[in-house]
Formats: C-alpha cells, sequence, structure tokens
C-alpha cells in the first residue's frame, strides 16, 4: 500500500519536473526542472537495490550542474 502511493508520488515528481523543464524558457529554471527530475529519478533506483548507480547518480548530477553554470554565467567584461 505504502510502496505504491511511494511510486505514484514519485511518478508526479518526474513528470511535474519534465513539464517544468519542456515549458520554461530560462536556462536555470530548466536546470531547475532537471533537478526535480534527478530527485524523482534517484528514489526509484534505490528501491530497485541498485545502490551503486545511485551513488554514482548522486555523484554525477551536481558535478554536472556546476559544469552547466560555469558554462552559462556571464563573460566578464
Amino acid at each position: 500500500m505504502i510502496e505504491g502511493l511511494i511510486i505514484l508520488l514519485l511518478t508526479v515528481l518526474i513528470t511535474l519536473g519534465a513539464v517544468v523543464t519542456a515549458l520554461w524558457r530560462g536556462p536555470f529554471d530548466k536546470l531547475i526542472g532537471l533537478s526535480i527530475i534527478t530527485a524523482g529519478i534517484v528514489p526509484f533506483v534505490v528501491m530497485r537495490g541498485y545502490l551503486d548507480v545511485a551513488i554514482i547518480v548522486a555523484l554525477i548530477i551536481p558535478l554536472s550542474t556546476i559544469i552547466i553554470l560555469l558554462l552559462l554565467g556571464r563573460p566578464v567584461q
């Protein structure tokens, strides 16, 4: 019962992140949407027992966020 509810809530979170990422125009807003998607996907990975994959994802996502923020930064004039 509770596992079904958790799966439903995570599915809503992933869908919400996908819609937000598709509809918002700003690059920083899209980055927030991708973070929402990640917040829904990582618990799915953990629930299936793939803890090694979850650890790798937890390490890669913040690094890629930092790289994207550096690429989107304003150039120094």
